[in-house]
């Protein structure tokens, strides 16, 4: 220890230190110099050399006690560990809390009593379903005056099932029962039931049944149901245990040991085919009500009742419009006067004219549309591939009528845009025949007929790719489905066309031999080399024609059906 220590005794000694303070704790003493300096210096412990030189010198020395000092600096470190304790448990306990909130909240119910709103909503504004809403009538009375049916010892029906299309209205059609009848209307979609936890699903559909029974009669509305009717058992272990209780839940509400008086369930799906039957039978869903696509008078109608709040053009004749618009719902033909509204705005309009309703029912077909390429080569190419298909479609029996085409693609797409209004009759009555489906087969293939005459089988573009996927596809159901081959009329796809995990790959669905699928390819391949040879010889004399309408096509980037048939005409009378 040291110079350092020797030379505090030499400096004592000197008389060149006015001041000395010791601090025990840390056995070294803070030492002041004449010339102001300071400096600790390390001693030794119970130093007593230094007390009794300081005391024989005369120099002043303090004793410094630190314990205070750390006794304070400790509180003060033990009081914020606490503090942070705390703070932490408490958000612990918060945390904790709102989990179990959340928990009791997955439990309740979701769903509110609309009576306000479902007032607004009757049968006249169900527009397009008058045959369903006369079937519903009765369902209307009985929530009115229910003794009729009890004199008569008629039960009550306990539910509803109304299938069809997206956007056919029958959510519509449900709010409309309940505002018939002016009662209250419970309405949840079906996928609200399923949550994480096992069990929550089915708490809430007691909890429903238990508010619709406090409020009976009342309707129950359960939208998208095949979210959990889909069939038990189903899935890879037994399938989602928590989808299976909540569905067995509702089966027991609805006809279960307890009586369900006054509470009528209406359901809507558009896959009835997945649904378990013991959900479908009578006695739960005592009825089923089909919803298909509107005719053309109902869309008329319901073109109508949309239009109501919109600025037409008196020019606009609404009955075209439902004309053109075959295999539209109620939900398309919406979305077709909102898009003609937002078009006429962005063009800063006043009124809707023919000209948006047309840009809108383009958008609805085809989606956004591009520029055309601006390579001349290929979009010279894919002229003769638009007008190809076109000649060809005019040349044979077609039923579906030409309205335009146009060198405008979807985005994503390498080919045109031909348009053509389906057939209406063949939506409506749902009977195709052979004849219909080999022509859509040689339509589709007019467009690589037309590269194969113009420029050969060895520079044919994939541009038609789409169009042999709809081949494929026609000619796969004119062979395995329709019975249109000469394989005979036999239907060889199985009735159930959905797949369930579990059961359906487990088993085998082998349903025809080996030697009968390869028929079945032959006969597809011969159907599209018929249908391909067909459209070559149909277009092999009109190469000039396609000639003269590609490099319309090419000037205009559009043109209008009735100048195509109208240039055929001249050209095969002249010819």
């Amino acid at each position: 220890m040291s110079k350092s220590y020797s030379q505090l005794l030499k400096d004592i000694e000197n008389g060149e230190i006015i001041s000395i303070i010791l601090i025990p704790n840390r056995r070294e003493v803070l030492i002041e110099f004449i010339n102001g300096e300071k400096k600790t210096i390390p001693i030794f412990y119970n130093d007593q050399k230094i007390l009794r030189l300081s005391e024989e010198y005369k120099v002043p020395l303090t004793v410094r006690d630190t314990l205070s000092e750390q006794r304070l600096a400790n509180f003060i470190t033990g009081i914020g560990l606490l503090i942070i304790f705390i703070i932490s448990f408490s958000f612990l306990i918060r945390r904790s809390s709102k989990l179990l909130n959340n928990m009791q909240s997955f439990y309740g119910r979701s769903s509110q009593v609309k009576e306000d709103e479902i007032n607004k909503i009757t049968f006249d504004d169900v527009a397009g379903l008058n045959e369903e809403s006369d079937e519903l009538k009765e369902i209307v009375a009985f929530l009115k005056n229910p003794q009729i049916l009890i004199d008569l010892g008629a039960k009550t029906p306990k539910g509803v099932l109304l299938v069809g299309p997206p956007g056919t209205g029958k959510t519509l059609l449900a709010r409309a029962i309940a505002g018939e009848a002016n009662v209250p209307f419970f309405s949840i979609s079906a996928s609200e039931f399923v949550e994480m936890f096992v069990g929550v699903g089915a708490s809430r559909v007691r909890d429903l049944f238990k508010s619709a029974k406090s409020k009976s009669p009342c309707i129950v509305f359960i939208d998208e149901i095949d979210s959990i009717g889909r069939q038990r058992g189903a899935g890879i272990g037994g399938g989602n245990d928590e989808r299976e209780q909540t569905l067995n839940q509702l089966l027991t509400e609805m006809d279960g040991f307890a009586s369900n008086n006054g509470v009528i369930v209406i359901a809507a799906t558009n896959r009835p085919d997945v649904l378990d039957r013991a959900l479908t039978r009578p006695g739960r869903f005592d009825r089923r009500i089909y919803i298909s696509l509107p005719d053309r008078k109902a869309r008329h109608k319901i073109l109508s009742v949309h239009a109501r709040t919109k600025p037409l053009s008196d020019s606009v004749n609404l009955m075209e419009w439902a004309s053109k618009t075959p295999g539209f719902s109620g939900a398309d033909l919406q979305n077709l006067l909102n898009e003609a509204a937002i078009h006429a705005a962005r063009n800063n309009l006043s009124i809707i004219s023919s000209n948006e309703l047309d840009k809108a029912l383009e958008k609805a077909r085809f989606g956004l549309l591009s520029k055309p390429l601006s390579d001349i080569t290929k979009k010279r190419q894919i002229a003769y591939q638009i007008i190809g298909k076109t000649l060809v479609s005019l040349l044979i029996t077609n039923t579906d009528k030409l309205e335009k085409i146009s060198l405008f693609k979807s985005i994503g797409d390498i080919s045109g845009m031909t348009y053509f209004t389906p057939d209406e009759e063949s939506i409506d009555s749902g009977l195709i025949t052979r004849n219909y489906i080999y022509n859509k087969i040689l339509i589709s293939l007019g467009s690589r007929a037309a590269e194969i005459i113009v420029f050969g089988s060895k520079e044919v573009t994939q541009g038609s790719q789409k169009e042999f996927q709809d081949v494929y596809f026609w000619a796969n159901q004119m062979v395995t489905k329709f019975g249109f081959s000469e394989l005979g009329p036999i239907s060889y796809e199985s009735e159930n066309d959905s797949i369930f995990l579990g059961r359906d790959i487990m088993q085998n669905r082998k349903e025809f031999s080996q030697k009968t699928s390869k028929e079945i390819d032959k006969q597809i391949i011969a159907i599209a080399n018929k249908a391909i040879n067909h459209a070559i010889k149909l277009l092999s004399n009109k190469v000039y024609l396609m000639d003269k309408l590609v490099d319309e096509l090419i000037d205009n980037e559009t043109l209008d059906g009735k100048y195509i048939i109208k240039s055929l005409k001249n050209y095969t009378s002249t010819n």
